[in-house]
């Protein structure tokens, strides 16, 4: 019974995290990684900044919203299947409350000058959280010379060539995993 109400209380706080998160981010994707960083990494100890990075590069390569994909991963970490999906219901919620109001509410509501304007701050606003996400973690993503080397040519195909991202992220995914092989490879000859 103890251990019922144990697990009832862990996925309820992840519902109630995640959908604090949810309802103050906007961006979606990197721009929430400083929210999630500061939230569940800093304040509750749930992941380490390395496994948020960890969680972020795969649900950059797997198909959905990056932050959902990123409450299911911790909330199936933390406490199963329930787990993951009451992460995900509570960073999800948030946005489907309020567009349900905007769309009972206001038609036309692009068109008001005032919600122009604020969509344009908070564009700055997320401009200025990817900045900072960047720097945060750029020592983590750059550890090493293969990485540092990978960042720059994906961020220069991406930006001045042109390259769908998708290529760009399947073959850094390649690149990730042959270092791997390679790197085995190598602590095993030296074991022998």
């Amino acid at each position: 019974m103890k251990e019922k109400s144990s697990k009832l209380s862990v996925v309820i706080e992840l519902f109630f995290a995640f959908f604090k998160i949810g309802a103050v981010t906007f961006g979606g994707g990197l721009a929430m990684l400083p929210i999630l960083e500061q939230e569940l990494a800093e304040k509750r100890g749930w992941v380490t900044k390395e496994r948020l990075l960890d969680y972020f590069a795969i649900g950059q390569s797997t198909p959905g919203i990056i932050a959902v994909n990123v409450a299911t991963f911790i909330g199936y970490t933390r406490a199963g299947v329930l787990g993951g999906c009451l992460a995900t219901l509570g960073v999800i919620m948030p946005s489907l409350i309020i567009i349900s109001i905007i769309a009972f509410f206001l038609s036309g509501f692009n068109d008001i000058e005032w919600v122009k304007k604020a969509l344009s701050g908070i564009n700055i606003g997320v401009s200025a959280l990817l900045c900072k996400a960047v720097w945060k973690f750029h020592k983590n993503i750059t550890a090493s010379v293969m990485a540092a080397m990978l960042f720059v040519l994906s961020f220069v195909t991406v930006a001045f060539l042109h390259v769908n991202t998708i290529i760009v992220v399947a073959v850094s995914v390649l690149c990730g995993v042959a270092t791997y092989f390679v790197r085995r490879k190598k602590r095993e000859g030296g074991e022998k």
